[in-house]
């Protein structure tokens, strides 16, 4: 699955379309919407190709997510394809709308939960994120549930909640294995610790981040950090 998260629009955003197959004249959804076994087949090959194609050729790859949503509108993992494309352009308002038509397929589809949270933050709508990571989260059975609680936590620190923070990033440092770079984890512990004045668990969680990586960003921004604890 592509890379590592509700959303505003709740009136035309949320509904799918179709893939544009809508009747002209104001008519419902037309029943080629409910895709033959062999259009689901192929918009699945589709999909493989842009998966495959991503790395090397995003636009033949936003081709054939393209393709795979006009053959079967209720492919999620297209409209998550294409929202992963919108987002690495910056089309932020075009990557909301596939995340959300992926989540209207399957609401328990926690990886375009926490996509829609990350494009959301992208744009300071923290309330939306958050809403998008929770919503992430109240699925046991997503896969890397420490993406969504990183994320989380990032959001609640613009919001000012760092009690909240703290939990959220501690329940995503425990991960193993882990979604996101356990020394950037760290690093967002010892802001908030800081935040909260817990000055001996700011200057451990720190401490690993320098341990964990030796002469990299995250080294260096703890270093400074420590640098201002007293």
């Amino acid at each position: 699955m592509l890379d590592g998260e509700q959303g505003r629009g709740q009136g035309g955003r949320r509904v799918l379309q179709c893939g544009r197959s809508l009747l002209v004249g104001g008519c419902l959804f037309i029943s080629a919407c409910a895709a033959t076994d062999e259009a689901i087949q192929k918009s699945q090959g589709h999909y493989q190709e842009g998966i495959a194609t991503l790395s090397g050729d995003r636009q033949k790859a936003f081709v054939s997510f393209q393709k795979a949503v006009q053959l079967n509108p209720k492919n999620k993992e297209a409209h998550y394809g294409l929202g992963h494309v919108y987002a690495i352009q910056g089309k932020f308002t075009l990557a909301e709308e596939q995340f959300l038509a992926a989540i209207q397929i399957d609401d328990a589809y926690s990886e375009a939960h926490t996509y829609l949270g990350q494009v959301l933050a992208s744009q300071g709508k923290w309330e939306e994120a958050i809403r998008s990571y929770r919503a992430a989260l109240a699925n046991p059975l997503y896969a890397t549930p420490d993406l969504a609680r990183f994320h989380l936590g990032r959001a609640l620190i613009q919001q000012g909640d760092f009690q909240e923070a703290m939990e959220s990033l501690e329940d995503a440092a425990t991960a193993n294995p882990a979604s996101v770079p356990p020394a950037l984890t760290l690093l967002e512990l010892g802001r908030v610790y800081t935040k909260l004045g817990y000055t001996a668990k700011a200057r451990e969680a720190l401490g690993k981040v320098k341990t964990m990586d030796k002469g990299g960003e995250y080294a260096a921004a703890a270093t400074e950090l420590l640098a201002r604890l007293k």
